[in-house]
């Protein structure tokens, strides 16, 4: 092994390990304090808004501190937050997710039987003031989606790809969410049980992490990711098994918008993410330090073979 090859598997481990520590930090904070209460307790939902407004000023310094010495570029663009292009970013986001969730947002309708009930004044009043709701919805979306997005992925990008940066990225999101197993054993749900519920939420916050990594690196904005977290959140996974529930035909025709919804997704996607669209001109391989490290092997190779 050569010593740009080492010099290069260096870079790679250093940047994982960097991002790894990261997400350690975040989810430290979040037990700090050391609450004898369930997450969803006020006392612990209060004193976890504190922890990440921590994370929010200290993740971007940590970030910085790896990335200033390699890139011109603003720290703010590289975390995503710019003007240009953060409205149509927004749109566009919410628009795909919600073709995504084709399906459950026709099953929100069905059971929906009065619809001024949820659009109403008091209904989004007693939301903003609901602490669950503001956590899964508002501060949730906005913390994770910063740190785990706007502030990992430049890490990542130090060595690895922007297409492969978006499918390690989500790997540490969902690893993240693995702290409340304990949680959960701590509320009486048998360890199994408990674990293989940790699974499964690992395995569609890491599917979704993918998709939203992909949308900040393509749009450029963050706005993009917390507005498609924010509404999964509102969602929820989708409950196919409630679908099966219904007669027929409505039964049929529900799993039918799913699987509609779904095409569409995948045949917009890539369209709908052009970096045009959003006034993206960011070169995500700029602070790439295997990139270089490749060039001054290939020169050096192709000065030894002239001499």
């Amino acid at each position: 092994m050569n010593v740009y090859e080492l010099n290069s598997q260096c870079c790679y481990t250093k940047c994982v390990l960097e991002s790894l520590f990261l997400s350690v930090i975040y989810v430290s904070s979040l037990y700090v304090w050391n609450s004898q209460h369930s997450r969803d307790h006020p006392s612990t939902i209060k004193k976890r808004f504190l922890s990440v407004l921590f994370m929010l000023i200290f993740s971007p310094l940590y970030t910085w501190y790896f990335i200033h010495d390699k890139t011109q570029v603003p720290i703010w663009y590289w975390l995503g937050l710019k003007w240009n292009g953060l409205f149509i970013s927004a749109a566009a986001s919410l628009f795909l997710t919600c073709v995504l969730f084709l399906g459950p947002i026709c099953l929100a309708c069905c059971k929906c039987t009065q619809l001024k009930q949820v659009i109403s004044i008091e209904n989004v009043k007693s939301n903003l003031t609901d602490l669950i709701w503001l956590r899964n919805c508002v501060v949730a979306p906005i913390s994770e989606e910063f740190t785990f997005r706007a502030c990992i992925i430049p890490l990542l990008l130090q060595c690895y790809q922007p297409f492969t940066s978006v499918f390690i990225c989500p790997v540490f999101f969902g690893a993240a969410h693995f702290h409340q197993l304990i949680e959960r054993i701590r509320a009486g749900t048998v360890c199994l049980d408990a674990f293989l519920i940790s699974v499964f939420q690992f395995m569609y916050t890491t599917i979704f992490g993918a998709y939203s990594a992909f949308l900040f690196i393509y749009t450029g904005n963050i706005i993009a990711p917390i507005v498609a977290h924010q509404f999964c959140n509102h969602m929820g996974f989708p409950d196919f098994p409630e679908m099966f529930q219904f007669q027929e035909p409505k039964r049929s025709c529900l799993l039918a918008l799913s699987l509609i919804g779904l095409i569409c997704w995948c045949v917009m996607v890539k369209y709908a993410t052009d970096p045009w669209l959003y006034s993206n001109q960011m070169n995500w391989t700029e602070i790439n330090q295997c990139n270089a490290i490749n060039s001054s092997d290939n020169f050096e190779q192709k000065h030894f073979v002239q001499l």
